[in-house]
C-alpha cells in the first residue's frame, strides 16, 4: 500500500518484486489528466535519489521530455512524416516501425542508449534479418531520435553514437539451371500460372509487373509486352502504381517459344490478366507466390525457388550466352536510374539477337550452339 509523504515528495510504495517506487504529480497532460512520474529503486534511498535528481534538473531547466515512451513518440513521428513519402514507402515504414516497437516499445526515450541500439541490431541479425533490413531499422531509429532531439525531448541522439554493424558477405542469388528451365518450359501446366511462369523465365519480368499487365499491354501476336505500371502494396492490399524506376518503363521482346503464352494470357475479358477476387483489382503478390510454389512442387527435377529467381535466371542465362550488359539492362529495366544513359544506346538489332539466342536454346527445335554453351557452364559449376 502506498505510503503518503509530505507535500511534493510523492507517494511511496513497495512493489511485488521488492523494489520501491515513488510517484509524484508533475503538472497535467494535454487531455487534462494528471501527469504522474514514477521513480523505482532496489531501496527507498535509490528511489528518492532518482526523484531528487529529476526535480533538480527540472528546477535548472535541464529536464527534457525523455519520460515519453518510444512507441508513443515513434507513432507521433510517423504521423507527421508519412505525408513526405510515397504510399509504397509508407508500407515499408510501417513494417520497420513494428519491428522497432516490438523491441523498444515501452522504454522511455531518455533510457535508450547507444549500447541498446547496438544490442537491438545484433538481435535482429541473429534472428536472420538482412543487412538491408538492419540498415532500414537503423535509419528509421536515427530519424525518430533526431526529431526527439529537435523537439527537446532528449539531449542527444543515441543512434549517432552506436557502432555500425559490419555487413555480411553477400549471398549469390539463386537461379534455375539451363536444364531446369528446359524442364519448366516443357512440364509446366498449360494454364494461367504455367503461361505466366514461362513468360517470366523468357522475359525477366518482375512479379509486380506481370500482375499489373492488362490485355492492352500485350501485342496481339504475343511478340512484345509494354511495361508501364506495376502492383504496389498499400496497407496490405495490391494496387496499381508506377514501375520500380524510370528505366523500368520499357517494351520487352518475347522469344517465339513463349509468344503463345502471351497470346493466351491476353485472351481475357477481365481488366487484368491476373485478376483474383475483386473485379478490376490486380492479384495480390502473395497469392501469386502461393500459386507459383504449388506449380513448381508438381514438377520433378526442379527446385522450388521464388518467382523473382526467374528474373535472375533470365539475366544469368543471357550473360552466359554472351549478350552484352547494355542490351540486358535495356530488356529487364535495370533499377539504377543513374545507368540510364549507359544502356539507353542498346540497338534494337542487338536486342532481337539476344531473343533469338534464347529462342534457339530453349525451343523444341533443338539446343544449338548456345545450348551447348549453357550445358558446359552448368557442368563446370557442379564439378
Amino acid at each position: 500500500m502506498a505510503k503518503k509523504r509530505a507535500n511534493g515528495e510523492g507517494s511511496l510504495r513497495r512493489k511485488e518484486n521488492g523494489h520501491w517506487e515513488i510517484q509524484i504529480m508533475d503538472g497535467f497532460k494535454s487531455d487534462g489528466r494528471r501527469k504522474i512520474v514514477s521513480f523505482t529503486g532496489k531501496t527507498q534511498k535509490e528511489a528518492r535519489e532518482k526523484r531528487d535528481e529529476y526535480l533538480r534538473k527540472k528546477a535548472a531547466g535541464l529536464l527534457t521530455g525523455g519520460d515519453i515512451r518510444f512507441d508513443e513518440w515513434a507513432d507521433l513521428w510517423f504521423e507527421h512524416h508519412r505525408d513526405n513519402v510515397k504510399p509504397t514507402t509508407q508500407e515499408h515504414y510501417r513494417y520497420t516501425l513494428r519491428i522497432l516497437k516490438e523491441h523498444l516499445g515501452r522504454r522511455k526515450l531518455s533510457e535508450i542508449k547507444a549500447m541498446d541500439i547496438e544490442e537491438l541490431l545484433r538481435k535482429l541479425r541473429k534472428s536472420g534479418r538482412s543487412d538491408s533490413a538492419l540498415a532500414h531499422c537503423r535509419g528509421m531509429l536515427y530519424q525518430i531520435f533526431n526529431k526527439a532531439v529537435a523537439n527537446d525531448l532528449i539531449l542527444k541522439n543515441p543512434v549517432a553514437f552506436a557502432e555500425k554493424m559490419r555487413k555480411q558477405p553477400r549471398k549469390n542469388k539463386e537461379v534455375f539451371t539451363a536444364d531446369e528451365v528446359r524442364i519448366l518450359l516443357r512440364e509446366l501446366p498449360e494454364d494461367k500460372i504455367g503461361w505466366s511462369i514461362r513468360l517470366m523465365l523468357c522475359t525477366g519480368m518482375r512479379t509486380q509487373e506481370l500482375l499489373a499487365l492488362e490485355p492492352r499491354h500485350i501485342a496481339q501476336d504475343g511478340s512484345s509486352i509494354v511495361i508501364e505500371q506495376a502492383v504496389v502494396m498499400e496497407k496490405g492490399t495490391g494496387v496499381i502504381g508506377t514501375p520500380k524506376s524510370y528505366d523500368s518503363y520499357r517494351t520487352i521482346p518475347i522469344p517465339e517459344i513463349a509468344r503463345y503464352c502471351a497470346r493466351n494470357l491476353r485472351a481475357t475479358d477481365k481488366k487484368f490478366i491476373w485478376e483474383v477476387g475483386k473485379v478490376d483489382q490486380p492479384c495480390n503478390p502473395s497469392h501469386f507466390r502461393t500459386q507459383f510454389r504449388k506449380a513448381l512442387e508438381q514438377i520433378e527435377g526442379v527446385r522450388v525457388l521464388t518467382p523473382h529467381c526467374c528474373r535472375h535466371t533470365y539475366v544469368s542465362q543471357l550473360v552466359a550466352l554472351g549478350v552484352d550488359i547494355k542490351t540486358i539492362q535495356s530488356i529487364v529495366g535495370h533499377a539504377d536510374v543513374d545507368m540510364t544513359l549507359y544502356y539507353a544506346h542498346a540497338q534494337e538489332s542487338s536486342r532481337q539477337d539476344a531473343i533469338d539466342r534464347f529462342d534457339e536454346v530453349f525451343s523444341r527445335k533443338g539446343r544449338g550452339t548456345y545450348g551447348n554453351v549453357l550445358d558446359y557452364l552448368d557442368h563446370k559449376k557442379s564439378s
